[in-house]
């Protein structure tokens, strides 16, 4: 870097996690260090900036746009989830992006409402870490206090200053607590008289001595008339004025006027056009470029000034003085960017949204001070009377290169150099605690030993495991399955582990000088490896066992869910621990691991959802289990009932284990009482029977009692009898209600006529639902039909899913 200051920033913002304030005197390489930044850091980034002028210039987005915050008042009282300030939903990108985020960049800080600043804290750490400030994600704050300040309506403040000092974002409870260091750049590159920047310090600093305002005001010439071939331009306090100026003097122009159109397309908002839509300009036009030359030959830059000497229908010739050569002005492209995820390499990258095509040229005879911001002119003549705002004076005289430039409308007096004390007291204060080397040195060798730990930190696997164990405490007569036992094991294992990374921890803390780099220490790195050895070992004996032992069922979808998204959790992190343990076992390396970290984001997201081991998984009628469920919710719904009131899941286990045949059979299942069994027995009883005949079960029990249970005929002949019914024309409902069978029992019995072509497919299905699951089964894995139902969300039937199936394992 090219000197003290920009090269610690460098390395703060790239070697640690400190948040960093980076400002600096007008003309001090902000701007470039940020561009270096986005395109040499190997953090992953965002930028922001508070408005839609400044985020197009800084190649980033607007900070309302990104963190969907509203645009009035952002109480800290306000609850994330409560308050309508935050009923927002975010993409799954959005929060993959903030979830995978090394460092946001917030340019033109000083222009950002503490309220709006608590509100960036509030939304990373709802997605991030709800623990950390900024959820833990770094933050490069970059800008002047001493040039914009943010705009706040009196009614606005009254309802913030119970909360706030003043309104600037260094009183936000978030950066109160996020131990910033402040970096001031000093050298200026703008301006090289060593007493014209002595001037615009004690301006800056609101301290202008009597000799300093004597010397700047013989620039006072209040009669000065420019020559039309210098190329002056006028800085003014109001836009009215910038504008009735530019429009008067070219109106004097005789010249025939042409009208350039902008080119947008996309989505580019009007709030954050860089120029006029419709751009005015004659021959002999004083105009100031608003752009850098994107071109190899760097002709132009944003500030600099010229007069139009020849409009063509696409492009405007200008000539600068001192200029030996005429700039030849064509279309300039503003992009207006998204931020989402590559899918394949899970970098974070800029979708174009929409671009703004237009001549980088802006009439230049007046500009407002509020608008020069950023730039840089040769000469200027500045009418500063009625300055109205913080910091005004010092913006408009700080564009200048050179005194010599610099023509006053109006003197430089004291009370014109409008000072917040609120930014002198923070200004004076960090200029007193600049950060040094050995500053660096420390957030260095703290920031890696945090990352160690974080390798070996097992703590986010406590709460959904114990949540798990809640959810069957609570409901053990609605949950079946493997499942105490399993995660008992597992979180005494990860208290073990955690006592384990602790006192790794504190190994070494001891093992390493604070001003010695973690991972260029020999022995830190041995230590590192035996952890990684011993941690992998750990995981996969019992917390990856653990997993695989678990199962469990149950007929409550709520329950359900509320397990899986537990078991999702534990699986990703577990995923995330075995890829950060591979990924290192050579040691530890900074930039590695913020690359695992980053990429465990997307862990698990791209995979097929993974099939969960169930309680019915182990019983050797899996179908009948299936064919039960069917039938209870049909009563259900028949009666408006709630399913576990016909019978609980408990019950629908046994009988599936037990298979009975008779209603006292029936009534030695536990929870199938008298009443349940008169209502409903008959109807249960008839779909077990019918399901041992078709899969050939001898329940080996007494003879049925029931008269609709007589000894049934051959297996052959009561196929070939609902084959003959399904011939003569009756469907599959009345074939069933005519032999007293069960839908499904008549639909297996037609199905076994498909390998003989006496019944086609699309007899039993529409050829739309045949299509759809030859396509669909393919593309899926599965151990039975059990295991695919599940999957298919029971959108189709056993009988469905069987003759498909057989038809695609018979090609």
């Amino acid at each position: 870097m090219e000197n003290k200051e920009l090269s610690l920033a460098w390395n703060f913002v790239n070697n640690t996690d400190r948040n960093v304030f980076l400002t600096g005197k007008a003309g001090t390489g902000k701007t470039t260090f940020l561009h270096k930044l986005k395109f040499q850091s190997q953090k992953r980034m965002v930028i922001v900036a508070p408005t839609g002028v400044a985020a197009i210039n800084a190649k980033g987005v607007t900070i309302h746009s990104f963190f969907q915050l509203p645009f009035g008042p952002i109480l800290p009282s306000d609850e994330l989830g409560a308050s309508s300030n935050f009923t927002r939903r975010f993409s799954k990108t959005k929060i993959n992006i903030i979830k995978s985020l090394d460092l946001l960049i917030i340019d033109e800080i000083s222009m950002v409402r503490a309220d709006l600043l608590d509100g960036i804290d509030k939304t990373l750490r709802r997605y991030k870490n709800r623990n950390l400030v900024f959820g833990g994600i770094q933050l490069l704050m970059i800008g002047d206090l001493q040039q914009l300040s943010p705009v706040i309506k009196d009614n606005e403040w009254r309802l913030l200053q119970p909360y706030y000092k003043n309104a600037f974002f260094f009183s936000s409870q978030a950066y109160q607590n996020c131990n910033p260091v402040t970096i001031e750049l000093k050298h200026i590159y703008r301006q090289d008289n060593p007493l014209f920047i002595n001037i615009l310090n004690e301006i800056r600093n609101n301290n202008l001595s009597i000799s300093s305002a004597t010397e700047l005001n013989k620039r006072y010439l209040p009669d000065f008339v420019p020559n039309k071939e210098d190329g002056y331009i006028s800085l003014t306090t109001h836009n009215n004025k910038a504008r009735q100026s530019n429009k008067e003097e070219l109106e004097k122009l005789e010249s025939k006027e042409h009208i350039y159109k902008a080119k947008i397309e996309g989505n580019f908002p009007e709030h954050s056009y860089p120029n006029k839509e419709e751009l005015n300009l004659k021959v002999g036009a004083q105009v100031m470029f608003i752009k850098n030359d994107s071109s190899p030959e760097k002709r132009y830059f944003n500030g600099k000034i010229g007069k139009v000497i020849l409009l063509d229908k696409d492009e405007v010739i200008v000539n600068c003085p001192d200029d030996d050569f005429n700039i030849v002005t064509k279309l300039e492209t503003w992009e207006n960017i998204k931020y989402t995820v590559d899918s394949d390499t899970k970098a974070i990258t800029e979708d174009k949204i929409g671009s703004y095509a237009q001549i980088p040229l802006r009439l230049a005879w007046s500009i407002t001070i509020h608008k020069s911001q950023g730039l840089t002119f040769e000469k200027a003549i500045i009418d500063a009377q009625g300055a109205f705002a913080h910091g005004q004076t010092y913006v408009a005289l700080s564009r200048c290169k050179s005194l010599e430039g610099l023509v006053l409308k109006s003197k430089i007096e004291p009370h014109q150099i409008i000072s917040d004390q609120n930014v002198l007291d923070f200004n004076k204060n960090a200029e007193a605690n600049q950060p040094n080397e050995a500053t660096l040195q420390q957030s260095k060798c703290k920031f890696q030993l945090n990352l160690i730990s974080e390798v070996f930190d097992f703590y986010k696997f406590l709460y959904p495991a114990g949540r798990i164990l809640d959810i069957y405490y609570k409901n053990r007569g609605s949950i079946e399955g493997t499942i105490e036992q399993p995660m008992n094991t597992i979180k005494e294992s990860i208290t073990n582990l955690l006592k384990v990374s602790n006192n790794f921890k504190a190994q070494l803390s001891s093992l390493v000088d604070e001003n010695e780099i973690p991972e260029d220490n020999a022995n830190l790195q041995e230590r590192f490896l035996k952890a990684v050895s011993y941690f992998t070992e750990q995981t996969k004996s019992t917390l990856v066992k653990s997993l695989e032992d678990f199962s469990f069922s149950t007929d409550n979808k709520t329950i359900q869910k509320d397990i899986e998204k537990q078991l999702d959790i534990l699986e990703e992190l577990l995923e995330t621990k075995l890829s950060y343990f591979e990924g290192l076992n050579d040691g530890f390396k900074t930039d590695k691991f913020l690359e695992l970290r980053a990429k465990s984001v997307f862990l698990g997201k791209e995979k097929p959802k993974k099939q969960r081991k169930t309680v019915i998984d182990g019983t050797t009628n899996v179908e009948l289990f299936e064919l039960l469920r069917q039938l209870r919710n049909d009563i259900a719904k028949r009666e408006d009932l709630i399913h576990y009131q016909i019978f609980t899941q408990k019950s629908l286990y046994a009988i599936c284990e037990t298979l009975p045949t008779t209603k006292s059979e029936l009534s030695q299942i536990q929870g199938m009482g008298k009443t349940r069994i008169e209502r409903y027995g008959s109807e249960i009883l008839k779909v077990i029977l019918d399901y041992c005949e078709e899969n050939d079960i001898d329940p080996s029990r007494h003879e049925p009692v029931f008269e609709e249970y007589q000894p049934k005929k051959e297996k052959g002949d009561t196929k070939k009898i609902s084959l003959e019914l399904y011939k003569a024309g009756k469907s599959i409902d009345q074939i069933a209600l005519e032999r007293e069978l069960n839908a499904n029992t008549i639909f297996g019995h037609l199905a076994s006529f498909i390998s003989t072509n006496q019944i086609k497919i699309t007899d039993l299905m529409s050829l739309e639902r045949y299509n759809e699951l030859k396509k669909i089964i393919p593309t899926k894995t599965f151990e039975n039909l059990s295991d695919l139902k599940h999957q298919l969300d029971d959108k189709f039937s056993y009988g469905e899913l069987r003759i498909v199936v057989n038809g695609l394992s018979e090609n």
